[in-house]
């Protein structure tokens, strides 16, 4: 069965940093094949990744429903095998790692049916594979719009600031409206010492959020940002890195 994490954080909160680590984790403990889902138009998770995005399941909607209003569409063919194709196109094969990018929310007019075909079409294409991560935007209500799949882990990432803890529990009750669909939340601090400072600990206490882990400010991060090196290529023996395994393995990734 396909385990299914998602992560979610106010912007710069290096919630994309933590994807790519985790898939690498997964990776490297030969845990299966991953399909890496970028929920996120500008989180770049492909960079992260070092793997090259040529399209996205935006742009392929936008191309269609630009084929259909000019007359160009081939009635021919059933609108879900077409899109299924485009997919399939969209989708960046790796190393046991694939990887498919949303895009840019819609734009003017009405998507319903087409996001109703593209999102049938994700989900049947996350089912061959053993885990799907998807790194979304700081909101989450968005996810209904791209998958119908189950959550089973979501770790939410906050850095050490107060708008960056109040955002994770803005995310965690946005979750709320989800229901059954998300099983587990875990909340993971970025940027931090071996302590989380009082004060945010106390607001985090306040919020009832449970911490699964802290994450580093490991300066290889910045050095890899600052030359445009993929962060899946960080050493295992990185901090970031081996901080990042300990809260999967603890979360039940194995």
């Amino acid at each position: 069965m396909t385990m299914t994490i998602a992560t979610a954080g106010k912007g710069g909160t290096g919630k994309t940093t933590f994807s790519s680590l985790l898939i690498k984790y997964i990776h490297s403990q030969r845990l299966g094949y991953i399909l890496a889902i970028d929920g996120d138009p500008s989180s770049n998770l492909n960079l992260a990744l070092g793997m090259k995005l040529d399209e996205t399941v935006g742009s392929v909607r936008e191309d269609t429903a630009i084929q259909i209003r000019s007359g160009r569409y081939d009635l021919s063919t059933p609108k879900p095998d077409f899109y299924e194709y485009r997919i399939n196109q969209c989708l960046i094969e790796g190393d046991d790692i694939d990887l498919i990018a949303m895009g840019r929310p819609e734009g003017p007019g009405c998507y319903c049916a087409a996001n109703n075909i593209l999102r049938n079409v994700i989900d049947r294409l996350g089912d061959q594979y053993d885990f799907v991560v998807i790194d979304n935007e700081a909101g989450m209500e968005h996810i209904s719009r791209q998958t119908t799949r189950r959550i089973d882990k979501l770790f939410v990432v906050t850095d050490v600031t107060m708008r960056g803890v109040a955002a994770a529990g803005h995310i965690v009750r946005l979750t709320e409206d989800l229901g059954t669909r998300i099983q587990e939340t875990h909340l993971v601090v970025n940027r931090t010492g071996p302590q989380i400072p009082e004060v945010l600990q106390q607001k985090i206490d306040e919020l009832g959020l449970q911490v699964a882990g802290i994450l580093p400010d490991d300066q290889i991060v910045a050095e890899f940002d600052v030359v445009g090196r993929p962060i899946f290529e960080i050493s295992e023996k990185a901090p970031v890195y081996r901080a990042v395994a300990g809260i999967a393995a603890r979360a039940g990734i194995v």
